[in-house]
């Protein structure tokens, strides 16, 4: 599949993929790394969410081209798809940690996006000496669901046409892209970046071509975003710099957001050690991929290198 793999350009860095050793297999990343300097650049892990890819981060990568970006394609999606059950924030921060033992990157800034805000907690607490700190965007506070929902209605609830495409087939690419460029939250803030991320989330031969989440990933992982025992265990044990960064619209460009106003209020009273701010004008989606969020991000970011 590596040949269907866009190359997200960054001035000043390098691109390469990477596959390391973990449970049950190899996982798949990539690195982008300064083309000069790089033995003495900090290192930034990029966790991405829960139906994603690394490619959710090259506009983040653009903004720090003297910083070594590593993202991977967690267990259950992207080149990682293919790698077993169980899948869990354990067992995705356990293969966070290997991956960056196998590059001989001793600790790391930890940006998670969405689910992978709530793997990052997980490595924190697992690995701390691995962490330096944290930044959790859009995710990483547990998720309180509508009154009602049922474990197994939980990913619809959340996640919504995200979810469902995982059990559809599409005739070809184009039908991929078109799918995506209908959904309210990406299509109208839409960049050859989002079409590179698009048409890397491709698995399988046409006609029957599907997206490269598995089902049975996101099904077992998302449980684990309301009330997991290893997500509550690390928030209430936090011991690194932490900073929650919020988008004022959710998984639909819609209002409320993922953490409407109460949620957040809730987690700002338990975790006053965090800290907390809001990006205008982004949707969960866009304040990692589209250019006005990443830009946003980049001060963020660079304070949790210090």
């Amino acid at each position: 599949m590596s040949e269907q793999i866009p190359d997200p350009d960054v001035v000043g860095a390098r691109y390469r993929e990477v596959e390391a050793p973990v449970r049950g297999g190899t996982l798949h990343a990539a690195v982008w790394e300064p083309i000069e300097g790089a033995e003495d650049a900090p290192t930034v892990l990029t966790i991405h969410g829960i139906t994603s890819s690394h490619m959710a981060w090259p506009e983040v990568a653009a903004l720090l081209p003297r910083v070594r970006v590593v993202a991977p394609d967690l267990r259950g999606r992207g080149r990682s798809r293919d790698l077993p059950a169980p899948y869990g924030m354990p067992s995705h921060a356990d293969d966070v940690a290997d991956l960056l033992k196998h590059l001989g990157i001793p600790f790391a800034s930890v940006v998670g996006h969405s689910m992978g805000a709530f793997v990052a907690v997980v490595l924190a607490d697992r690995h701390p000496d691995m962490v330096h700190s944290l930044v959790l965007i859009d995710g990483g506070m547990p998720l309180m669901p509508p009154a009602g929902v049922a474990p197994e209605q939980m990913a619809a609830a959340v996640l919504g046409p995200a979810a469902d495409r995982l059990n559809m087939t599409f005739a070809d690419r184009g039908a991929y892209r078109e799918f995506w460029r209908e959904h309210p939250a990406m299509g109208p803030y839409w960049s050859d970046l989002t079409g590179a991320y698009v048409d890397y989330d491709v698995v399988g031969e046409e006609p029957e071509l599907r997206a490269a989440t598995r089902v049975e990933a996101l099904e077992e992982d998302i449980r684990e975003l309301v009330d997991g025992d290893s997500l509550l265990r690390g928030l209430e044990r936090l011991r690194h710099p932490t900073a929650w960064v919020l988008a004022p619209r959710g998984l639909q460009d819609e209002i409320p957001p993922l953490y409407p106003q109460a949620a957040r209020e809730h987690w700002i009273k338990r975790f006053p050690q965090v800290s907390v701010s809001e990006i205008d004008d982004v949707n969960h989606y866009t304040i990692v991929m589209g250019s006005g969020g990443a830009a946003a991000l980049e001060k963020t970011i660079r304070a949790a290198l210090v």
